[in-house]
């Protein structure tokens, strides 16, 4: 019997069909026939069967503004829907592999692959095993919230269309309701009006967290389970895998609409959705563990834990015996749920912590399987032992980050006051004093006064003092790391330390209540690690610190302003020497490294397959717990859907499972001295090229004239500013506009561009493509970065880039457009000749993605570099514009 009743072509199709005939109702006849007319030339001049664009730009430039607006919206609905046409498929391809057993990263292989180990050696990457996906606010998802709910409701319909047998009425009846939501979705504005607020953010992050992500986890914990039991001799204890963060209402770094407030609220929210869902599962599970008491013996030790809760709460107790009286496991149910109604409430008898909810669980599982109930301890008790393993009380931890300067002001003003000029010390008497103040007993500042100073500074100290206040009534496991950004010297870190101490969140030797995360994005930072992490583990207050977090340190990898300082591949070899060099120096300290990678969702920003990054991480930097960022539209793409949700975690859970065991069986990997020399040739080539281009004369102009950087940053896109200053650099313009800017005009340098200038420096200075072969065969790093360039050069599209080639003024467009597609050519040539390949791309279904998409996201193109070249937009003209901004970065599926 057949899995689907559909395939993507059909749901392509009949989404089309009705857009269409939604466009014909809501506007008119000749409206309709105008978007089909932009269609099909579009189509035909892809197709070969005309010689220009030109037919089509002239209609779409000879269109009145209604027009083009109704243009820009049709196109912008066509890719919605048929992202959900392309998320279906995706499904149909998971459960059709999982039913014929040929799904590939699944949690069955990983299994096998650690049954060639000893079991004492499978314990051991179990219990260091810790993926933690950490949900950031950065402002790259180009929907609103309503937009996203209507098309979520799409897909549920394509769903059952799919997956369910109708009758045709039934069938009638869901596209009814199909053709209503996307009717209410062509009646709903497409852009904000506001700016979205940090708690929206939040919001939207809670969303992931609670509506998909807490169901689907417990499964993948079974799934692992099943397979490990299936592989292995005996049965296998599936401790804590995974944990999710947040950065959304929490992250300061650039954003002073961050408040304390919001991040109170954020913490509240949370605790409250948990618990709530805790509640339910607690109802659910009161509603299986119906036993009568007089056929089974619950045992001493849940006669105690009942006890307990009874003597905690009696009036609840009285009354849990009378609504279930001779039904044991429904009265500890009922006071379990009101213990959880009552975390943060002024009443007694709450849980104080997520390990006393499961010490509950665990009593009843214990007391089930005592009663040869195993099956319903598996069923119904251990996903719910799972959940809250991973979400605690606090539904996901949030981190704290801020730019180091912030710091560093708010303790030269606050020292100023004790007669100490913090400003005039060096490093070292920074270091010093810094460490000095930490191990005395008596606080150095007073961190309550803030009335004398600058607005940052007061921001910086009141927040400490808050921190506080936070852990205490949420828990340190609720918000416990910090994040610096920018990080460039061992200060920088003693300075929140330093803060954290005065505020009584750190107690050396006995307490440290935060993770100190320094997050090292700049080549000056990732070229001194060793200065800067050697002298923190062996400064006497850090390393005190550091053995109260159980020796373990965090430090953060920054992809993106890497990447938009020093090029694509500069910057990823960059990285992978860094992280190996930083694992050397956790190695000689006994500290146990985790990586925090800051990837974004494009190639440029560390995007790509995460499985396959995981993967290719050097060896010596698996030590099982991996931290990484999720962002924008990825979020959207990897967890809006159930399925697709589970399959992401389980891909990652295959990856890290694997990647520590080679790592514990081969703690160095066999890299030749020849490929390493041959990568330092190509990074320093690459990096020249691609800083000559950026510091050229000329290039910023050339950039602001050549893509919509204008209106990107125009946009009501997330609550936190395009640029750090409002000046325009290239350097001081955020990497998400940056590179969301060069998506839009299909010129997508910043993943690709001096790759071509670094592999023909190894080859002029007497390589050989054979080595470049072989290295792309049998090192991961090479194939992984070698392929991400591929994925972005074929999604270039230099035609559609050199119409807005044509924005800039003539002498820019003609030092530079050639000078890019000079160096994409050549790019072009290398990877497919490394990669031993006639298409750039090895996976079929980018292919058929891509012939798919172009051709409707051209108009798209074509609409906007014609309103980009208008000297004077009326307002309308503007709204369209920004609408061609939100088309084209759904008909690309990535913004930055």
């Amino acid at each position: 019997m057949p899995l689907h009743n559909r395939e993507v072509r059909q749901d392509v199709r009949e989404l089309g069909a009705l857009l269409g005939d939604v466009l014909e109702d809501q506007t008119s006849r000749r409206a309709f026939e105008t978007v089909e007319s932009c269609r099909t030339a579009a189509i035909d001049y892809r197709s070969g069967e005309l010689d220009s664009r030109k037919s089509l730009i002239t209609e779409l430039e000879n269109l009145s503004t209604h027009k083009q607006r109704t243009v820009a919206r049709a196109f912008t609905t066509y890719f919605e829907l048929i992202n959900l046409a392309e998320e279906r498929e995706r499904v149909r391809t998971i459960r059709q592999d999982s039913h014929e057993g040929t799904l590939e990263d699944s949690l069955e292989t990983a299994a096998a692959e650690l049954a060639e180990v000893d079991d004492e050696t499978v314990e051991g990457i179990l219990d260091d095993v810790l993926i933690e996906p950490t949900f950031t606010a950065h402002p790259t998802e180009a929907r609103r919230k309503t937009v996203k709910a209507k098309l979520r409701s799409v897909a549920n319909h394509l769903e059952t269309l799919d997956e369910r047998l109708l009758t045709d009425k039934e069938r009638q009846q869901v596209w009814r309701d199909i053709d209503a939501e996307v009717t209410s979705l062509w009646q709903t504005p497409q852009v904000r009006k506001r700016q979205p607020e940090p708690e929206d953010e939040a919001r939207n992050v809670q969303w992931y967290l609670e509506n998909t992500l807490f169901d689907v986890v417990g499964e993948v914990y079974d799934e692992l389970a099943d397979a490990l039991d299936d592989e292995l001799d005996g049965p296998t204890d599936v401790p804590k895998l995974f944990e999710f963060r947040s950065w959304a209402g929490s992250d300061r770094d650039g954003n002073p609409y961050v408040t304390p407030e919001v991040t109170a609220n954020t913490l509240e929210r949370q605790r409250t959705v948990v618990l709530e869902r805790y509640r339910e599962q607690l109802k659910r599970l009161s509603g299986v563990l119906s036993q009568d008491g007089s056929r089974i013996t619950t045992g001493s030790a849940f006669e105690s834990s009942l006890e307990a809760d009874r003597e905690r709460l009696p009036g609840v107790a009285r009354t849990a015996e009378e609504r279930y009286p001779g039904e044991p496991y429904r009265q500890k149910l009922k006071l379990m749920r009101e213990r959880l109604a009552r975390v943060g409430d002024v009443r007694p008898g709450g849980y104080d912590d997520a390990d006393q909810l499961t010490d509950d669980l665990e009593v009843i599982a214990e007391s089930l399987r005592d009663n040869d109930a195993e099956t319903v301890v598996e069923a119904h008790v251990d996903p719910l032992r799972r959940q809250v393993a991973t979400f605690g009380l606090s539904l996901a931890s949030l981190d704290l980050r801020d730019h180091r300067q912030n710091h560093t002001d708010a303790i030269t003003e606050t020292l100023q006051r004790e007669g100490i000029d913090y400003a005039a010390l060096d490093e070292d008497e920074r270091v010093e004093l810094l460490t000095e103040a930490v191990l005395q007993d008596e606080p150095l500042i007073d961190l309550s006064k803030t009335d004398d100073l600058t607005d940052s500074s007061s921001r910086v100290v009141t927040l400490f003092d808050t921190l506080a206040e936070w852990q205490r009534e949420y828990g340190v496991e609720a918000i416990d790391t910090y994040c610096i950004s920018m990080n460039n010297e061992p200060s920088h870190v003693l300075e929140v330390l330093f803060l954290a101490d005065q505020a009584g969140i750190v107690s050396l030797p006995e307490h440290c209540g935060l993770d100190i995360v320094p997050l090292l994005e700049t080549e000056y930072a990732l070229s001194g690690a060793r200065r800067i992490m050697g002298t923190l583990f062996e400064n006497e207050a850090y390393s005190q610190a550091l053995e109260a977090r159980g020796r373990t340190q965090e430090i953060m990898l920054g992809y993106s302003d890497s990447n938009k300082e020093n090029g694509f591949l500069a910057a990823n070899w960059s990285l992978y020497k860094n992280q190996r060099r930083l694992g050397e120096i956790c190695d000689d300290y006994d500290v146990t490294m985790r990586l925090f990678h800051g990837r974004g969702g494009s190639i440029s920003r560390g995007g790509g397959p995460m499985s396959e990054a995981l993967l290719a991480l050097p060896n010596s930097t698996v030590t099982g717990q991996v931290k990484f960022t999720e962002q924008g539209e990825a979020i959207a793409e990897k967890y809006g859907n159930p399925r697709i949700a589970e399959r992401n975690i389980e891909q990652m859970l295959n990856a890290q499972l694997r990647s520590r065991k080679q790592a514990i069986e081969q703690p160095e990997e066999r890299i030749e001295d020849e490929w390493i020399a041959a990568m330092d040739t190509m990074a320093d080539a690459a990096r020249q090229e691609y800083r000559d281009l950026l510091e050229s004369d000329g290039f910023v102009q050339y950039f602001e004239q050549a893509t919509p950087i204008t209106v990107i940053e125009d946009l009501d896109l997330g609550s936190r500013p395009a640029s750090r200053s409002g000046e325009r650099t290239v350097e001081d313009l955020r990497a998400i506009p940056w590179v969301f800017s060069w998506t839009q005009s299909r010129c997508i340098l910043p993943g690709w561009y001096a790759l071509a200038a670094g592999l023909d420096a190894y080859l002029e200075d007497g390589g050989d493509v054979e080595t470049l072969q072989r290295m792309y065969d049998e090192w991961a790093f090479f194939r992984s970065t070698l392929d991400n360039a591929a994925l972005s050069l074929s999604r270039t599209e230099l035609e559609i880039a050199e119409q807005y080639a044509d924005l800039a003024e003539a002498d820019l467009r003609e030092t530079y457009f050639p000078r890019i597609t000079a160096e994409y050519e050549r790019a072009v040539d290398l990877v497919t000749t490394v990669g031993q390949r006639d298409e750039l791309h090895t996976r079929d279904w980018l292919g058929e993605n891509l012939e798919r998409r172009n051709p409707y996201v051209d108009p798209l193109n074509l609409l906007q570099t014609h309103l980009l070249g208008q000297t004077h937009r009326t307002d309308v003209e503007e709204r369209t514009l920004r609408l061609t901004v939100k088309g084209i970065a759904a008909g690309m599926k990535n913004t930055g």
